[in-house]
C-alpha cells in the first residue's frame, strides 16, 4: 500500500509491510549487539513515535531469526542480546533497496509523529471535514486550469494562515 495520494505523509495502514520486520530487525543489529527492549525503543525512535512495536511482534521475530540461524543469542549481565551471524549479514546485503526503503519511510514517519498526540488529536474531527472538502474540491477542479488555480489559491492562504497563527 502506497502513501496517501503519493505524497511523503505517512497516511499508511501499517509499518511494516510483509517481511519488513525482520529486515528491520537484521539491520538494526548489523548496527551492534541489541536485546528486545533496545530493537522496539529504537523502532520507536527511528519512527518518531509513530509506529510502536510490540513484545509480541518483536520476540517471536527474533526467536525465528535465531531458529533460521541468521541472528544468535548470549546472556551478559542477565541481558540476552542479539546479534547478526554471518548467514544473516549475507540475507541483509541480499536486498540493500529494501532496508533502504524502511529507513526512509521511518525517517518520514518521524517527520510526522513530532506533530501527533492529545493536542493534535483535538483538532482531528475538523481535520477531517477539512480533508473531505480539499478532497471535494479537488475532483470539481481537476482538470480545469482556472478552478485548480482557485483551489491551490485557498490551500495557500489557508497553510500561510495557519503558520502566521503559530509564528504569531
Amino acid at each position: 500500500m502506497g502513501f496517501f495520494w503519493g505524497a511523503r505523509t505517512p497516511w499508511r495502514a501499517r509499518f511494516f509491510e510483509g517481511g519488513e520486520v525482520r529486515l528491520a530487525i537484521l539491520s538494526l543489529l548489523s548496527e551492534g549487539e541489541k536485546n528486545g527492549y533496545q530493537l522496539m525503543k529504537e523502532l520507536k525512535d527511528r519512527s518518531g513515535g509513530t509506529y510502536r512495536a510490540s513484545a509480541g511482534s518483536i520476540y517471536p521475530t527474533l526467536q525465528m531469526l535465531e531458529d533460521e540461524g541468521l541472528i544468535a543469542a548470549e546472556t551478559k549481565e542477565g541481558r540476552r542480546l542479539f546479534h547478526l551471524t554471518d548467514l544473516g549479514r549475507e540475507e541483509l546485503e541480499r536486498d540493500p533497496e529494501s532496508v533502504k526503503r524502511i529507513w526512509d519511510r521511518a525517517e518520514t514517519w518521524e517527520d510526522w509523529g513530532r506533530w501527533t498526540g492529545p493536542p493534535v488529536m483535538a483538532y482531528s474531527s475538523l481535520l477531517q471535514v477539512l480533508l473531505k472538502s480539499t478532497m471535494r474540491a479537488a475532483k470539481w477542479a481537476d482538470g480545469i486550469p482556472e478552478r485548480d488555480a482557485k483551489l491551490r489559491t485557498v490551500l495557500q492562504r489557508m497553510s500561510k494562515e495557519l503558520d502566521d497563527l503559530v509564528k504569531g
